[in-house]
């Protein structure tokens, strides 16, 4: 049987699950909840680099990728910073909605999928 590996796991979630060479995140929100869509993004795609570099892959490595914004009249501004972020030609399959955040002042969730 294939070990799982939990990162910071709580009652509720981990923030990382890795499982047969496959790296599954949690959805990923700003700290700093007074930057704007831009800014916001930019903490959120910088924590996704940690969290897959501590399970030994990186965004070259992407698969799949969830997007929640607040409000979905921001995904040009996250889509900027979203592209800037990529490598070349790594783009990964992605969905991108707008959703009600569990805190009014998060306006983009990421959550991100990546093989080893």
């Amino acid at each position: 049987m294939s070990k799982i590996i939990r990162t910071e796991p709580n009652a509720i979630l981990a923030k990382a699950v890795e499982y047969h060479g496959f790296v599954f995140l949690q959805g990923c929100v700003a700290r700093d909840l007074e930057k704007d869509v831009r800014g916001q993004t930019e903490e959120v795609l910088a924590q996704i680099d940690e969290l897959l570099e501590t399970h030994g892959t990186d965004k070259t490595r992407l698969l799949q990728a969830q997007i929640w914004l607040k409000n979905i009249g921001d995904r040009q501004v996250m889509n900027e910073v979203w592209s800037a972020w990529l490598p070349r030609d790594g783009a990964p399959a992605r969905a991108c909605v707008q959703a009600e955040m569990a805190d009014p002042r998060y306006l983009v969730e990421i959550m991100v999928t990546a093989c080893k």
